[in-house]
């Protein structure tokens, strides 16, 4: 691992009365002015740019003055958990009818609205189908839904194929022709924008009255932030907006049941939260149900008014994800296992890795993959036995490859080599033949050789400069908290030094607390590194390291104090 400087444009913006380096992080995140720091509602691109966006609206008004049944099909992942509650108490907070949904279980029909998910779903009589989070690729289940005589709206967000599906309605940012800037607008944001025209329109319309008053639908904004953080999305000017106003949401209390329940199980204060907590500490809670049993669970922990209720939910998704937690440890160290045993130095492995275990389970696949790409600094497909004879592989990827057109690129230099394939720059999900795996080893580390380098796979950590001593106080770490929400393509600030480790311990199973000190300085400096390699670490014969970190404030009894949360320890 490398650690590099961000580049930073030569000449700064204006941004106001910032502090220095405030400008200076922001700039080297892409924000060219004032504007792009406005986190007001006011400020959300507006819902008239989405292509489709009037012809979704005329089926849901028509539905709604019909009190028409609505049936939302959704994702299970939490990007599609959070859509489909979004879409349920969105819909019966304008007024709708009959309003349910439907969340394929993973291991039963995998993703999408297939023609067996529209089966299950014509026992439930709906007259209006509204896919969230999938159905750009769904040509043969919107087909088989328009042959039983439903509507169909599809929303999603996905990257589409050639083919688009024959709904009534697409509202999609990545579909040809729309305008709507935000490319990188989760599931959730989508639905979210479909509730907010759809409630103009009945406004118009005269729909709200004193009987049927209407809905504040800022009060969903805490399953968008939540949503949108868990689904990596790119944080963009507007998602900034929709997770910043969430977040708010959440910390004032006025946030679901479900969601204060799952904050409460995993002792982190609501009023504290920040961004990162979504995706860290609520995403893969919610997640744990669609990896392990059923996302449903999930979605009704976030649909329920009642607190008992939210709460009993969120120690069940709890014990769930720690089911996860030790499943993944299991298969990592298989897939290490089989690592070492081919006894291959970095340079020697493949520039695209892919692994299979047929014991592997198929929830977890993706974090695998992800744990795998961050210790080898490469695109690393994970596979699972998905029964007679198919995988189902979970991609992730570095920056420099778009892991979703790489998967393009090599269906369509080896057709009939995949079977089916879908997702975004820098994850995805495939399904193939077993018989097929060898030749798809070889096809992707070749497509991945063809856009990649050696240098590009060593590992690459950029940071934000060096602090001076003067820096290292709770004001700026304070500064830095609320200056996000920070994420993906938005990182929160990061920085590097060499310190003199003074003292350094063990705390739990693997996380070394250790004291710092500038070279020269004589005030200490606290220090955590999480997950580290307990066979390295504590050395008492290190006592000069080279760290990167964020700036953090703990708290532990009451009592607040700054903390160095590592991100790279190196000895020298």
């Amino acid at each position: 691992m490398r650690i590099e400087s961000r580049p930073v444009p030569a000449e700064l913006p204006a941004l106001g009365d910032l502090p220095p380096l405030l400008t200076r992080l922001y700039a080297a995140r892409g924000v060219s002015s004032i504007a792009d720091l406005d986190k007001r509602l006011q400020a959300l691109l507006p819902f008239t740019l989405f292509k489709g966006m009037p012809e979704a609206v005329a089926v849901l008004v028509e539905a709604l003055q019909g009190q028409q049944p609505i049936l939302v099909v959704g994702d299970f992942d939490a990007d599609g958990a959070t859509a489909s509650s979004v879409a349920v108490l969105g819909l019966r907070a304008l007024g709708a009818g009959p309003v349910d949904y439907l969340v394929p279980n993973r291991f039963e029909f995998g993703y999408g609205l297939t023609p067996e998910i529209v089966e299950v779903a014509l026992t439930r009589k709906p007259a209006v189908l509204v896919t969230v989070d999938n159905g750009i690729s769904s040509i043969e289940g919107v087909a088989a839904a328009k042959a039983a005589g439903l509507k169909v709206v599809v929303t999603d967000h996905h990257l589409p194929a050639e083919q688009l599906p024959a709904a009534d309605a697409i509202v999609n940012p990545s579909q040809p022709g729309c305008e709507f800037p935000s490319k990188a607008i989760a599931g959730v944001g989508v639905i979210f924008y479909v509730m907010l025209a759809l409630r103009a329109a009945l406004r118009e319309q005269g729909w709200f009255n004193a009987t049927r008053p209407e809905p504040n639908l800022g009060e969903l904004l805490d399953l968008v932030a939540l949503g949108t953080v868990a689904d990596v999305v790119p944080l963009d000017a507007n998602n900034r907006i929709l997770v910043h106003q969430g977040l708010a949401r959440i910390r004032a209390g006025r946030c679901r049941p479900g969601i204060r329940a799952l904050l409460e199980i995993a002792g982190r204060p609501a009023e504290r939260l920040v961004s990162t907590d979504l995706g860290f500490i609520v995403g893969p809670r919610l997640n744990a149900a669609g990896r392990l049993d059923d996302m449903s669970l999930g979605i009704e922990c976030l649909l329920t008014d009642s607190e008992q209720l939210a709460q009993d939910i969120a120690r069940e998704l709890d014990g769930l994800n720690r089911d996860r937690k030790s499943i993944e440890r299991d298969m990592q160290q298989q897939a290490l296992t089989t690592l070492a045993a081919m006894d291959l130095q970095d340079s020697d492995l493949p520039y695209g890795l892919c692994l299979f275990d047929p014991d592997w389970h198929q929830g977890v696949i993706g974090i695998l993959a992800s744990r795998l790409k961050d210790k080898y600094h490469r695109p690393v497909i994970a596979f699972a036995d998905a029964g007679n004879g198919d995988l189902k592989g979970s991609a992730r990827s570095v920056a420099g490859l778009h892991i979703r057109d790489a998967l393009d690129a090599v269906a369509a230099h080896h057709p009939g080599l995949i079977s089916k394939f879908g997702g975004h720059a820098m994850a995805a999900g495939l399904s193939l033949p077993e018989a097929n795996l060898e030749a798809f080893q070889a096809a992707f580390d070749s497509e991945v050789r063809r856009q990649l380098t050696a240098d590009d796979l060593t590992g690459r950590l950029l940071s934000d400069g060096e602090l001076d001593q003067a820096e290292f106080n709770m004001d700026l770490a304070s500064q830095l908290r609320e200056a996000g929400p920070w994420g993906q393509h938005f990182p929160e600030p990061g920085f590097h030094g060499e310190f003199l480790l003074i003292q350094q311990r063990l705390v739990g199973e693997r996380h070394l607390k250790m004291v710092l000190q500038l070279p020269g300085a004589t005030d200490v400096l606290d220090a955590i590194a999480f997950n580290i390699d307990p066979k390295v670490w504590p050395n008492p014969g290190v006592q000069r390291v080279l760290l990167a970190y964020t700036l953090d404030i703990n708290e532990f009894r009451g009592r607040q104090s700054l903390q160095l949360m590592v991100r790279h320890l190196q000895p020298l």
